[in-house]
C-alpha cells in the first residue's frame, strides 16, 4: 500500500519571496512560461520513442518513470522546462552524441541540467553498488563524500537535486506499487541521504513520502503493526476529526476570521519516531489526529491561536511558535496540542498561504533563480533588485545544505565513530555575491577566492569584504560566508603573498598561479636585457635593417624573445651572432688536404707529430695512451682501437697487457721515431711520491725537480694521518734522465717512494 501522494495542483500565489521571484521571473523571462507547455509536449514527444520498451536496472519502464518523475515535479510547482528535463535526462542516455543532439534540439541550458544530472547520477550509482545491501547503520564514509558530490551539484544548479529527488521518489513508488522487495541499499540512501536533503530544502511533500517508503522497506514488520493500528481505528478517527475541523471553522467564522481549515493525516515514520524518541505507545502520540489552519496573515495566524485555545483546553510544553522562531530550513508555523471535551489529543498547525506554499514545496518555490536569474543563467539577464533578492534566496538555500553537512560531521564525532572523519575538514564552502558557491580547502584566504575566480582578478587584488566587513587578505575564511574581492584597476601580486608564514595563500593553484606571475616578469627582464644586446651589436655590425626573426630563425630558434631569452641569461655568445655575418670559408680541395697531411708526418717522422713509428705502416693515426703515458726510450706496444687508430702503450702497462690478452690480434709493433728524443719533443710522464707528512716535503720535492730544469705541469696531494702521496704529471724528452732525479727525490728526508706510476 502506498503510503500517500502527493497532490499535483500548483502552487497558489503567495508569500513575500516567492512571489517577487515567480512574478519577477514571469517579466524577466519575457514570457518564457507561455512556451512551456509547449515544451513540455516537445520533450515528451522527442523522449517517448527513445524511451518506449526501455527498463532501468531496477525494473521500472523508462517512459512511465519519466512521466512519474514530471507528476511528482509539478506537484512540487516546478515550472514546465523542468518539468521537461525528465525526459530529456533519461532519454539521453540512449543517444550517441547526447549534448549536440540535446543543445540543438533544446538549447545550452537544457544540456547543462542533463549533463551535471547524468554525472550525479552516475557518483550515486557506483557509491550505492559499493554499500551493498548487507549492512545498516548509520552514515558510512562513502555515503558522507556521496552528500558532498551532491552539494557541490547543487551549487551548480539547484534543478539537479529536484530531479534527484524526484526520480529517487518515484523509483520507491515502484517497488510499493509492484510489491517488489526494494533493495536495502537503495532505502537505505533514500532514508538517511534523500529524505534529510528535501528536509534541509523545506520539500515537505518529498520529504515526508520519501521516509515512509524507505521505513516501509528497512522496517516491513514495525511498518504493518503502526499501519494496522491506525487502520483499526481509521473511520473513528477520521469522523473525528471531520467533526472538529468543522467545529473550528465555524468558531473562527464567529469572530470574523476567513480560514481554512484542513485535516492532516499523521505519517508513519513520523509516528514510529515520535513513539522510539519519547518511549510513548501509539495511544501516547497526541498528533495522531491533527487540523491544519490556514489563514490571510501574521496576525490572523494569532487571533486564530487565542480562538483554538478559547475552544479548547492546550496542553502545557506542546506548543511551538515557528513563526517568531523558523526552523533553519525557512519552515514557518504555530503549533500547539490541545484536548477536546473527551479529553482526545489534537495537534493543530496555523500559517499563512505563504508559509504553506513553502512548507509544501520549500527551496522548490525558488526555482526562478535559474530559470531568469541574474546575469548568466539560461541567457536572460534580470536588473535590479530582483537579482540581488533571488542571489540572497539561493544563498541562504546553500546555506542549509552547509549545515546539514556541519551536523553531519558532528554527529560523527559525539558518537566516536569515524564515518564522516576528514571528509568536511579539508574543505570550505564560501559565496559570491551573486550567490554562487565556491570550494576552497580548510584555511584558504580572500586572494585564494580570488585566484579562484579568475587569475586576473587574484593579481589584481587588494582588499575584501566578509559579509559586508573589510577584512585583511589573510584572513582564514569560513563556509556559509559571502565574499567580495576589492580589486585595482591593474597591477600585480604581492612577493610576500607566497611566503607561507604570513599565511595569504593556501591553495597550491593560486601560488603557482603568483609563481608564475613573478616568473613572466623575470623573464620579461631578461628577454629586454637580450634584445638591448643583440640590438647594439647589430649597430656595430651595421645590420640594423636585419628583422630579428628572421635572425633569429636562422640561427635555429623559434622566435626573436627565445633568442633574447637565451642571449639575456648568458646562455648564448653573441660571437655566434657576429658569426652569422661572416662569409663561409670555401671548402679546400680533399686532395691538397691528403698531401698536407703527409708532408705533417714527413716533418716529425711520425702521425701525430709525437716520433712515434708503426712498423711496416704508412700514413696510420697514432695517440700516446693516458694510462701509462709513454717517452722515450721506453719499450712501447700498439693496440689498433675502433676509430682512433693507434694507441701507444708502455709494455708494462697493465691495461696493455689485459688488451693484449682479450684481443691478441690487435697488438702491432711500434717504435719511437728519429725525432723522438729531439729538444723540442716533451712527454708528459706521471710520478709517484710517497712519505711522512711533514712541513715542508712538497716544497722540497719541487726544489729538485726545479734544478733538474723538469718543468711540473700539475700537482695532486692526498693525505691520510700522517702519510702523504703526491701524485706530479712532469715534461721530459728523455725517462732515462728522469730516473737520476727520482733517485734524488727519493733521498729527501721523509721521502720513501718515487717512481713513475
Amino acid at each position: 500500500m502506498r503510503t500517500g501522494s502527493l497532490q499535483t495542483a500548483p502552487l497558489e500565489p503567495g508569500g513575500a519571496m516567492q512571489a517577487a521571484i515567480v512574478g519577477l521571473a514571469d517579466v524577466a523571462a519575457g514570457g518564457e512560461q507561455a512556451g512551456g507547455e509547449h515544451l513540455l509536449s516537445k520533450a515528451r514527444t522527442f523522449a517517448g520513442p527513445l524511451l518506449a520498451g526501455r527498463h532501468f536496472d531496477t525494473g521500472e519502464d523508462a517512459l512511465r518513470h519519466a512521466d512519474g518523475v514530471r507528476l511528482i515535479l509539478q506537484g512540487i510547482g516546478a515550472p514546465p522546462s523542468l518539468q521537461a528535463a525528465a525526459y530529456l535526462v533519461y532519454a539521453s542516455e540512449y543517444l550517441t552524441d547526447p549534448e549536440e543532439v540535446v543543445a540543438r534540439a533544446f538549447g545550452d541550458d537544457a544540456v547543462g541540467l542533463v549533463m551535471h544530472t547524468r554525472k550525479l547520477v552516475q557518483v550515486q550509482r557506483n557509491a550505492r553498488d559499493a554499500l551493498g545491501d548487507d549492512t545498516d547503520g548509520p552514515l558510512r564514509a562513502e555515503q558522507v563524500e556521496r552528500i558532498r558530490k551532491m552539494l557541490l551539484a547543487f551549487s551548480r544548479d539547484l534543478r539537479v537535486v529536484l530531479l534527484r529527488l524526484a526520480s529517487r521518489l518515484q523509483t520507491l513508488r515502484h517497488y510499493a506499487d509492484t510489491k517488489q522487495a526494494c533493495p536495502r541499499a537503495l532505502a537505505r540512501e533514500s532514508m538517511q541521504v534523500f529524505a534529510p536533503l528535501a528536509n534541509r530544502l523545506g520539500i515537505w511533500q518529498i520529504k515526508w513520502e520519501l521516509e515512509d517508503l524507505s521505513f516501509r522497506f528497512l522496517e516491513p514488520d514495525t511498518y504493518r503493526s503502526i499501519a494496522r493500528s491506525l487502520l483499526e481505528k481509521r473511520l473513528e478517527r477520521e469522523a473525528h476529526i471531520e467533526q472538529l475541523r468543522q467545529q473550528l471553522t465555524q468558531a473562527l467564522a464567529e469572530v470574523g476570521l476567513a480560514a481554512q481549515v484542513q485535516g492532516r493525516p499523521k505519517h508513519l515514520y513520523s509516528i514510529w519516531k515520535k513513539m522510539q524518541g519519547k518511549h510513548l505507545p501509539i495511544e501516547r502520540v497526541f498528533d495522531l489526529r491533527a487540523l491544519r489552519v490556514i489563514v490571510a496573515d501574521v496576525p490572523a495566524c494569532y487571533a486564530a491561536l487565542s480562538r483554538v485555545h478559547e475552544l479548547w483546553h492546550a496542553i502545557a510544553d506542546e506548543f511551538s511558535d515557528y513563526i517568531a522562531r523558523p526552523k533553519p530550513n525557512g519552515y514557518q508555523s504555530l503549533h500547539t496540542v490541545v484536548r477536546d471535551d473527551q479529553g482526545r489529543s489534537i495537534e493543530i498547525q496555523i500559517r499563512t498561504q505563504a508559509m504553506h506554499d513553502h512548507a509544501e514545496s520549500g527551496v522548490a518555490a525558488h526555482w526562478a533563480y535559474k530559470e531568469a536569474g541574474a546575469k548568466g543563467y539560461a541567457g536572460v539577464q534580470a536588473a535590479g533588485d530582483f537579482e540581488s533578492r533571488v542571489a540572497e534566496a539561493r544563498k541562504t538555500v546553500l546555506r542549509q545544505l552547509l549545515a546539514w553537512e556541519r551536523d553531519l560531521a558532528n554527529a560523527d564525532e559525539a558518537e566516536g565513530g569515524q564515518a564522516g572523519a576528514g571528509l568536511f575538514d579539508d574543505r570550505i564552502y564560501v559565496f559570491t555575491p551573486e550567490g554562487e558557491i565556491i570550494d576552497l580547502p580548510t584555511g584558504a584566504t580572500p586572494v585564494d577566492f580570488a585566484y579562484t575566480l579568475h587569475t586576473n582578478l587574484g593579481h589584481r587584488c587588494r582588499g575584501a569584504r566578509v559579509d559586508g566587513a573589510m577584512v585583511t587578505l589573510n584572513t582564514e575564511l569560513r563556509s556559509g560566508q559571502t565574499v567580495e574581492i576589492v580589486a585595482a584597476k591593474e597591477g600585480g601580486p604581492s612577493l610576500d603573498w607566497i611566503n607561507p608564514e604570513l599565511g595569504y595563500l593556501r591553495s597550491q593553484r593560486a601560488r603557482a598561479k603568483v609563481r608564475a606571475w613573478f616568473n613572466a616578469l623575470a623573464q620579461q627582464a631578461t628577454i629586454a636585457k637580450g634584445r638591448e644586446l643583440v640590438e647594439k651589436l647589430l649597430q656595430r655590425e651595421g645590420k640594423t635593417a636585419i628583422k630579428l626573426d628572421e635572425l633569429a630563425a636562422r640561427l635555429g630558434f623559434r622566435s626573436a624573445d627565445a633568442l633574447f631569452d637565451v642571449v639575456g641569461k648568458d646562455e648564448y655568445s653573441l660571437r655566434n651572432i657576429e658569426q652569422s655575418f661572416r662569409p663561409a670559408e670555401p671548402e679546400p680541395d680533399p686532395d691538397q688536404l691528403i698531401s698536407q697531411r703527409l708532408a705533417r708526418q714527413e716533418a716529425v717522422g711520425a702521425p701525430g707529430g709525437k716520433g712515434v713509428l708503426v712498423v711496416g705502416m704508412d700514413s696510420l693515426l697514432t695517440q700516446l695512451a693516458r694510462c701509462c703515458k709513454p717517452a722515450p726510450p721506453d719499450v712501447i706496444g700498439g693496440y689498433v682501437t675502433r676509430g682512433k687508430g693507434v694507441a701507444v702503450h708502455r709494455s708494462d702497462c697493465s691495461n696493455f697487457r689485459q688488451l693484449a690478452g682479450r684481443s691478441p690480434e690487435r697488438i702491432i709493433p711500434v717504435a719511437w721515431g728519429r725525432e723522438a728524443a729531439a729538444d723540442n719533443a716533451h712527454y708528459a710522464v706521471d710520478v709517484l711520491v710517497e712519505g711522512h707528512d711533514r712541513s715542508g716535503l712538497l716544497r722540497d720535492v719541487c726544489d729538485v725537480l726545479a734544478q733538474a730544469k723538469i718543468p711540473v705541469q700539475s700537482i695532486h696531494s692526498e693525505a691520510v694521518r700522517d702519510r702523504i702521496t703526491v701524485t706530479l704529471t712532469l715534461q721530459t724528452a728523455d725517462t732515462t734522465r728522469l730516473a737520476s732525479v727520482l733517485s734524488k727525490v727519493l733521498q729527501i728526508s721523509g721521502v720513501t717512494k718515487a717512481r713513475r706510476k
